[in-house]
């Protein structure tokens, strides 16, 4: 087997969400995992602290972009438009394997609950990036905060209809959709 692997990360993916959805998540093991993919242990461990974080691959590179466009957005540019630049940056970087495997990930994360307490976590992670992007802009708490977790539901709700078999739609059009709707219920509040 060669030491370097191209497309290491893309393959563990796909080998766990297979394996996790023939016999289920606690039953695999990162051996089954890595033997599936073709690739060792080693590169296994070099690339995942464990086999709960194969499912969150890529998080780290999703917070980096939503606030990399965040903190490109214009200077003159409100909470929420710097949040849709934040989006519109995380959804030019989305791929066809990213909308093929999101059914599958999210199958295996409604199985277990330490799954999706993960996943919840994640959610956190996202919207504390953001916030402290918008901070970083100078956005005074708590309108950082609020910001950010509307820039979370969004891109929440845009990747879910994304994703759905038979979606067309460009995965940022749905995003700046999402977040008008949930600018509205703001004013639907009171």
């Amino acid at each position: 087997m060669p030491r370097w692997e191209p497309d290491a990360r893309e393959r563990l993916v796909a080998a766990a969400l297979h394996l996790f959805t023939e016999q289920g998540y606690d039953n695999t093991t990162v051996a089954e995992i890595t033997e599936r993919a073709g690739v060792a242990k080693s590169t296994f461990f070099r690339l995942f602290p464990d086999k709960r974080e194969v499912l969150a691959a890529g998080q780290e590179v999703l917070s980096r972009l939503l606030t990399q466009g965040i903190a490109a957005a214009p200077e003159d540019a409100s909470p929420l438009a710097a949040v849709a630049a934040g989006l519109d940056c995380a959804a030019e970087a989305m791929t066809p394997f990213n909308r093929e495997l999101a059914p599958r990930v999210r199958a295996v994360i409604a199985t277990s609950a330490e799954l999706q307490e993960r996943d919840q976590l994640k959610q956190v992670g996202l919207g504390a990036a953001m916030a402290d992007a918008l901070r970083a802009r100078g956005v005074p708490d708590p309108a950082t905060a609020l910001a950010a977790e509307m820039g979370v539901l969004a891109f929440k709700d845009a990747f879910a209809a994304w994703t759905v078999p038979g979606n067309e739609r460009e995965l940022g059009e749905l995003a700046h959709e999402a977040l008008d709707r949930l600018r509205g219920s703001l004013t639907d509040l009171g």
